[in-house]
């Protein structure tokens, strides 16, 4: 198989032609310079790892806001005299600018450095959901959530940055795991927010309870600091008159932010296969995991009859699903991941160990969603389909977190950031589609086939982590791509 520069751009006249190397991309990002022994880093105050407790928990809660307008469809339909499809764009257009988030956010942070996208990101998309609160056409409100989502999405893509600058290794844990929970707990506690707040005080104020929440991470923003390393070093070597390398050339850095960000990430979720199984997996489940926005009212107010804050209240079956989820992935970690630690040189346990928890949850995503399928009927309690959703979010949050560590154990440098933004753009680009005929599927399936129709998806897809646990070695091997060579 012929393989690819570093860079993975092969001159494909679709996509441009370059013949950029890692060690140019890597020539655009900001250096840490060598007179780090001269700044004492290790025990600097400046240096995240040595911030007080006080300030680090800053940092996370400033990275601790999609569905608080999911339950306000009906409103929006009769407000606006629209169809549940058009009422659902709103929603599809937010989640879809989240997409991305690492496409602007990742490059720019390594240029400019994390606060100042995190300064201008949270206040700029407040602007725009404010609009959105005020405005009295629906193409306004779909232009203004798009707006805000595409200001937002940056905070995503960089706070995994700021997390691992702030935390050491050793006490990354945690904080990374309230990370990594809070994308599926957005559609977990936001309708549930969301039911409650259009019942009572109408969509509009959906999103001024989000204005309220940025005006709060607003004003601990203002009281946080920078975490990349380059940056804060440059600052410190300026302040102590020591001699400061000139900022790469603007024409490498944008074309270390083409490469990196949009051109790479397209190749390898067309030709790589690890990054193109694995997104098509994730993205729909995920997308899967977005349906339940109009799926759960749809079903439960039909079957059930029950009210926006009574369906809203389902939405608690993701949330305890992603912390069952989040407790196995620990678990496989302690008791099977690092068993595998005596077997192999130091550092170098083979990626596909980290498939155990995706193994696992495969199974339960297809069980989950048959479950809701054939249970959400009359004469069978409203008990059984919700609690089928626990099983469908434990298993999504298995195969999403197990595979994401999977990617970054398998590539090197930063062919990892292009498959995160490959990840990011599918992933939301399904999840945002997805809600949309989500509704005519179901009146026209019916609530047990449509549901099957998803199981019937997440079975198809169950041997994708299976499949690579056994011949990932092989397929490592013939990628297009540098990977890890430890088997």
């Amino acid at each position: 198989m012929e393989k690819i520069d570093d860079t993975g751009i092969m001159g494909d006249a679709s996509l441009g032609n370059d013949s950029a190397t890692e060690g140019e991309i890597e020539a655009a990002r900001p250096k840490e310079q060598v007179e780090t022994d001269e700044l004492d880093w290790d025990n600097s105050p400046h240096n995240p790892f040595n911030w007080p407790a006080w300030k680090k928990a800053l940092q996370v809660v400033m990275l601790s806001s999609a569905g608080l307008l999911a339950p306000a469809r009906k409103e929006l339909m009769i407000e606006f005299n629209v169809s549940s499809t058009v009422a659902l764009l709103p929603l599809t257009l937010y989640v879809l600018a989240l997409g991305f988030g690492p496409v602007i956010g990742g490059p720019l942070s390594e240029t400019i450095g994390r606060y100042p996208i995190y300064a201008a990101s949270i206040p700029l998309g407040a602007l725009f959901t404010m609009g959105a609160g005020f405005v009295h056409n629906i193409g306004g409100l779909g232009f203004l959530r798009f707006m805000a989502g595409l200001c937002w999405a940056p905070v995503l893509a960089v706070a995994p940055g700021t997390l691992s600058e702030t935390f050491t290794p050793k006490n990354r844990g945690p904080v990374s795991a309230v990370f990594i929970l809070m994308p599926f707990l957005g559609p977990g506690l936001g309708p549930v927010i969301g039911s409650f707040v259009v019942n009572r005080k109408g969509w509009r104020w959906t999103q001024w309870t989000l204005v309220f929440f940025s005006i709060l991470a607003m004003i601990i923003t203002a009281f946080s600091h920078e975490t990349f390393h380059p940056v804060i070093k440059r600052r410190l070597m300026k302040k102590k008159g020591m001699k400061v390398d000139p900022p790469p050339p603007m024409a490498a850095r944008l074309k270390m932010f083409a490469l990196v960000a949009v051109v790479r990430p397209i190749r390898m979720l067309l030709l790589e296969p690890i990054t193109g199984f694995i997104c098509l997996y994730v993205s729909a489940e995920f997308g899967t995991l977005f349906s339940f926005f109009a799926a759960v009212p749809y079903t439960f107010g039909r079957v059930y009859q029950f009210s926006i804050e009574e369906s809203g209240l389902v939405f608690l079956s993701i949330v305890i699903g992603c912390f069952l989820g989040l407790i196995t992935v620990i678990l496989c970690d302690v008791f099977l991941y690092r068993k595998q630690a005596p077997k192999y040189p130091p550092h170098q346990i083979p990626p596909e160990h980290r498939l155990y928890p995706s193994m696992i949850g495969s199974i339960g995503l297809p069980i989950g969603l048959f479950w809701f399928a054939w249970t959400a009927r009359p004469g069978v309690s409203w008990a059984s389909p919700a609690a089928s959703m626990i099983i469908f979010a434990w298993g999504n949050l298995c195969v999403f977190v197990s595979t994401m560590q999977y990617i970054t154990d398998t590539y090197h440098g930063s062919v990892v950031a292009s498959a995160a933004s490959a990840n990011s753009l599918a992933r939301y680009g399904f999840a945002g589609v997805f809600p949309l005929f989500t509704i005519q599927m179901y009146e026209k399936l019916g609530i047990d086939w449509a549901s099957s129709l998803l199981a019937f998806v997440a079975l198809a897809l169950l041997p994708v982590p299976w499949v690579l646990f056994k011949y990932g070695p092989t397929i490592r091997a013939k990628s297009s791509y540098e990977t890890v060579k430890f088997n």
